[in-house]
C-alpha cells in the first residue's frame, strides 16, 4: 500500500534565508495580526488619557501657534500667499507622520524583545503596524487641516488646488516608506549600539529645520544659497512642497525633486528591509 497522506504547509521556518528574501508572502499570511497590533497601539496609547484622540488636534494647534509667533512674527519669515497657520500645519502633519514612523520603528526590537524572543511571526509585522497606527493620527490631523483651510476660505482666501493634488496618496506612501526604511535601519543598528537611540531622540527634531516646514524653499534658496542644497535635496522637502502645491497651487514644486525623493525612498526602504530581516535572526542575543 502506498501512503496517500500528504502534508502541505503554509509557512516553512528555516534557519537561514537568502539576503534579498523580504518575506513579504509570510507578512501577508499574518495580516490579521497586523491589524490587531494596529488596534493595540491605538487603544493602549490613549486608554488612560482624559482627552483621548483629541490630543491629535491639540499638539498641531499649539505648534502652529508657536511657529506663527516665533518664525512669522519675530523672525519675519514670510510664507507667501499662504496664511502662516495653514502653511505651518501643512508641513507639520507631513513631518509628524515621518518622524513618528522613524522614531517608533527605530526602537521596535528593544520595545518588543519579550514578545519577539518567544513566538514566531514575520518581524516585519511590527514596524508595519507602527506605520499604519501612525496613519490614523495623520488622518485625524488632516481633518484639522481641511477645517482650517475651510475657515480661511470663508474669510476670503482664494484656494486654487493644482492637478498635482491627485498625487496625494502617492506622497503619503512615499513618506511612510521613507520613515519605515530609516527606522528599520536604525533599529537594526541599535541592537548593538544603544547610543544611536539617544542620537535619534534629539536629532530627528533638529532635522526638521533642514526641511521646508517653517519656511518656503524659495526663502532658503535666496537667503542662504550656499547651504540651500541641504534643504533642497532632503527627500522630505519635495514631499512637503508637492503637498502644498497640490492643495494651494503655489510653492516650489519640481518633478525632478519628487522623482529624486522616490528614488531615495526605494533605496532606503530596500536596505532597511534587508538589514532588518538579517538582524532579526540574532537580535535576542544582543538586546
Amino acid at each position: 500500500m502506498s501512503d496517500t497522506n500528504t502534508e502541505s504547509w503554509d509557512i516553512e521556518i528555516t534557519p537561514g534565508h537568502k539576503l534579498f528574501d523580504m518575506k513579504l508572502r509570510d507578512t501577508w499570511h499574518y495580516r490579521d495580526l497586523l491589524f490587531l497590533l494596529v488596534r493595540r497601539d491605538f487603544v493602549s496609547f490613549y486608554k488612560q488619557t482624559i482627552l483621548g484622540p483629541i490630543w491629535f488636534f491639540v499638539q498641531p494647534i499649539i505648534t502652529i501657534l508657536m511657529y506663527s509667533f516665533i518664525f512669522n512674527r519675530l523672525a519675519g519669515i514670510k510664507t507667501g500667499t499662504i496664511p502662516a497657520p495653514l502653511f505651518y500645519l501643512a508641513g507639520i502633519i507631513i513631518w509628524n507622520y515621518f518622524s513618528d514612523c522613524l522614531t517608533k520603528t527605530s526602537t521596535v526590537f528593544r520595545d518588543n524583545a519579550g514578545v519577539l524572543g518567544k513566538v514566531y511571526f514575520p518581524r516585519l509585522i511590527m514596524p508595519l503596524s507602527i506605520v499604519l497606527s501612525n496613519l490614523i493620527r495623520f488622518s485625524v490631523q488632516l481633518v484639522l487641516f481641511f477645517i482650517l483651510a475651510g475657515i480661511f476660505y470663508l474669510k476670503g482666501m482664494s484656494l486654487m488646488p493644482s492637478p498635482v493634488i491627485i498625487l496625494f496618496p502617492v506622497l503619503i506612501l512615499i513618506i511612510a516608506a521613507l520613515g519605515l526604511g530609516f527606522g528599520m535601519i536604525i533599529s537594526a543598528v541599535t541592537t548593538k549600539y544603544r547610543d544611536l537611540a539617544f542620537l535619534v531622540s534629539f536629532g530627528v527634531p533638529l532635522l526638521m529645520y533642514t526641511t521646508t516646514v517653517v519656511y518656503p524653499l524659495s526663502t532658503a534658496t535666496q537667503k542662504y544659497p550656499g547651504y540651500s542644497w541641504i534643504v533642497k535635496y532632503n527627500p522630505v522637502t519635495a514631499i512637503i512642497e508637492t503637498f502644498r502645491y497640490g492643495f494651494f497651487g503655489t510653492g516650489d514644486f519640481s518633478w525632478g525633486l519628487l522623482l529624486y525623493s522616490c528614488g531615495v525612498t526605494v533605496v532606503i526602504l530596500t536596505i532597511g528591509i534587508v538589514v532588518f530581516n538579517k538582524v532579526e535572526r540574532f537580535f535576542v542575543d544582543t538586546v
